[in-house]
């Protein structure tokens, strides 16, 4: 999927990128692949905040790690500001990478060494990329300390000592210690209390906004995600099918996967009962012919949907999916409801 480029210069570009991995079934001498991601296509401009959302399995985290140049692509071209990425030497790639972009991951707990303090955590992405003298070094511990609103006592305490809050608030920092451009957060908040969450949700705004980073929000939770971020990207099987404007969805949205994945949180001015989808999600060794989500859809027909991956529709504000059968403008989801409970 080709997106509108957004306003100003891309921070980061994927370009068709396809991950695939051996899996342990299959013959002796022809193991099945896993199609983690196939064919994306996404930009980030500088300021920007991507929602990534989808079910379990349909790549969202494969496409966080090829972001942070944690997993390198079977095919297709990662740029950053231009550069293509795994073009590079693999000093320059640390430099370029590893120095300008922030990773948040989804438990803390394990995603933080348990046997360093908090100040040898935040100091080690310093120590690392040789940024500035020791005491230097330990202005910017307590400046990190500062701004994810942590005590400096803290900086002597093991994760161990830390609630589950307070560790998340050690891994943003750590993410923020290099002042990068661009901070991807893979479901930040999902090992969380829910009263704990909000804080989080809250900290990663105020610090986007007072930092002017661009960021990838990758979540379950879509309507988190819809509030979080200035994009909405929609994920299944592997693919991106949808790239929409925040303020757009639900009610705007032409892809009939994300009108059923955004109708399964129930609102006010919503049915209880979410838009049905018939069957699993298919299995990512054996992907279906033609449209992914074909199997699963009210709208699928046996002719072009089985036959032909939809091409990428969209207009001048970026709103971008493929589907052959797109949901009209303006459909409810009592409307849609009704249509997939029709259909045999």
């Amino acid at each position: 999927m080709n997106p509108t480029e957004p306003t100003g210069t891309p921070l980061l570009e994927l370009a068709d990128v396809h991950v695939v991995h051996r899996a342990r079934s299959g013959g002796l001498f022809a193991r099945d692949r896993v199609y983690a991601l196939t064919g994306a296509d996404l930009i980030v401009a500088p300021g920007e905040t991507v929602g990534i959302v989808g079910e379990s399995g349909c790549g969202k985290s494969t496409l966080a790690r090829v972001l942070v140049a944690l997993q390198r692509p079977t095919a297709g071209t990662v740029r950053f500001r231009g550069e293509d990425v795994w073009a590079t030497p693999e000093s320059r790639r640390r430099r370029m990478i590893g120095a300008t972009t922030g990773m948040v991951f989804q438990d803390p707990s394990t995603a933080l060494n348990r046997r360093l303090s908090v100040r040898q955590i935040l100091r080690d992405p310093l120590d690392v990329h040789r940024r500035g003298a020791p005491g230097e070094r330990e202005r910017r511990v307590r400046e990190l300390l500062d701004l994810v609103g942590l005590p400096a006592s803290s900086a002597d305490l093991l994760p161990g000592q830390l609630s589950g809050g307070q560790r998340q608030r050690v891994a943003i920092a750590r993410a923020l210690a290099l002042e990068p451009n661009l901070v991807v957060a893979d479901e930040p908040t999902s090992a969380l209390d829910v009263s704990v969450r909000a804080q989080i949700l809250n900290l990663l705004l105020d610090l986007k906004d007072q930092l002017g980073l661009a960021m990838v929000f990758v979540s379950h939770d879509i309507q988190t995600v819809r509030r979080m971020s200035d994009r909405v990207v929609t994920m299944y099987l592997g693919r991106i099918v949808e790239q929409a404007p925040a303020r757009s969805v639900p009610g705007q949205a032409r892809h009939p996967y994300t009108r059923a994945l955004f109708s399964a949180t129930p609102g006010l001015l919503s049915p209880i009962d979410p838009i049905p989808l018939s069957g699993l999600v298919p299995s990512a060794t054996r992907p279906p012919s033609g449209c992914p989500f074909r199997t699963r859809c009210w709208k699928a027909d046996d002719d072009t949907c089985a036959r032909e991956l939809p091409a990428v529709q969209g207009r001048t504000d970026g709103h971008l999916f493929r589907c052959h059968h797109p949901v009209p403008v303006g459909a409810t989801d009592l409307e849609l409801i009704s249509q997939a409970q029709e259909r045999p």
